[in-house]
């Protein structure tokens, strides 16, 4: 069986569970790691066995492009387009976190310069793969509540996410870079590409620069009105973070994605209740379950595309039409606008 060996860029916060879901598959295998700050990067290469540690790109791409695979980028969105155009250049295929950058034009040219490279550029937007979304989109599939009209996605939250990633307190565009490129993306995975898009924001936390509420209004292409809710200033009798809540509403019914992962699908013979719980891992947070175990089936999905089994559903290319939602949200915010597609 062939090992798939690849370098990670950053050490911080998410690597850890990032590496974590990597290791749940067998045939791959981390090199070498990236941090600016040496310490972290030794750290956590001593945790996963790792022998080479850097603090400079440039190097460690230098000494082990030969032997690697590819890259999985896990830095801050500022650092994403110089790694993978580091990286590309080296003919390294490029996984990188979301959001791909912070403009849908260094998105595009991520994309066209992965592709003049001739390696393959996927963005690691696992939200899609969390395992209650997965069986909602299989319900839908299925047509049981017929021509689907009406949605809403919502990820409304009063969790301290401040706490563990305190840099994002000082992001001028905070909820629709972060959580919004996940929850837009979500829409599009289950309704299609939108037509158009209209965005209120409101900043509710004096002690942050962006905005932390957000509703979008989406008119997708095949007619669905979803209205997609963000917030991190929620505060609900039971708290839902970090789960994302969905009712989808069709001519023949309703269904429901609720707390703990409770699926509700009504039609007029009634309803019927059934669950998508994530699959448990040991080194999961609970706090983070449904997020950290879809980031295996998101790592797998990206490592058969580049093993040749088949496509990736989260390219750089699929992507753009997410980073399209999120810089359209901001400007329809900025100057009170639908903007059309």
């Amino acid at each position: 069986m062939r090992i798939y060996k690849f370098a990670v860029l950053g050490t911080g916060f998410w690597s850890g569970y990032q590496l974590a879901g990597w290791n749940e598959l067998n045939n791959v295998k981390p090199i070498a790691f990236y941090n600016r700050s040496l310490d972290k990067a030794k750290a956590l290469a001593a945790k996963h066995e790792v022998g080479f540690v850097y603090d400079n790109v440039d190097a460690l791409l230098d000494q082990h492009a030969a032997e690697l695979d590819f890259v999985d980028i896990v830095t801050d969105v500022n650092t994403h387009a110089l790694f993978t155009e580091k990286a590309a250049s080296r003919g390294l295929n490029v996984i990188c976190q979301k959001p791909m950058s912070p403009s849908w034009e260094t998105s595009l040219a991520m994309v066209e310069t992965c592709k003049s490279a001739n390696v393959q550029f996927y963005i690691h937007e696992n939200f899609r793969f969390q395992a209650p979304i997965r069986k909602l989109k299989e319900i839908l599939d299925y047509g049981v509540i017929g021509k689907i009209f009406k949605a809403n996605v919502a990820f409304c939250s009063g969790f301290p996410v401040f706490d563990n990633q305190p840099f994002l307190k000082d992001l001028e565009e905070f909820i629709i870079t972060d959580i919004g490129s996940h929850v837009l993306d979500i829409s599009r995975y289950l309704f299609g590409e939108a037509a158009s898009l209209y965005c209120h924001t409101a900043r509710i936390n004096p002690a942050i620069r962006g905005e932390d509420v957000a509703n979008v209004l989406l008119r997708m292409k095949n007619g669905v009105s979803c209205f997609v809710e963000m917030s991190y200033a929620t505060i609900a009798e039971q708290e839902s973070f970090p789960q994302t809540l969905i009712t989808v509403e069709g001519d023949k019914g309703m269904i429901q994605l609720l707390h703990n992962y409770v699926i509700k699908i009504t039609t007029r013979k009634g309803t019927v209740i059934t669950t998508a719980d994530p699959k448990p891992y040991p080194w999961m947070d609970p706090a983070y379950a449904v997020v950290h175990s879809s980031i295996v089936d998101c790592n797998r999905n990206i490592l058969d595309s580049i093993m040749g089994k088949k496509t990736a559903e989260t390219t750089g290319k699929d992507n753009l039409e997410t980073m399209r939602l999120v810089q359209a949200a901001y400007q329809s915010a900025r100057e009170n606008i639908v903007i059309n597609f």
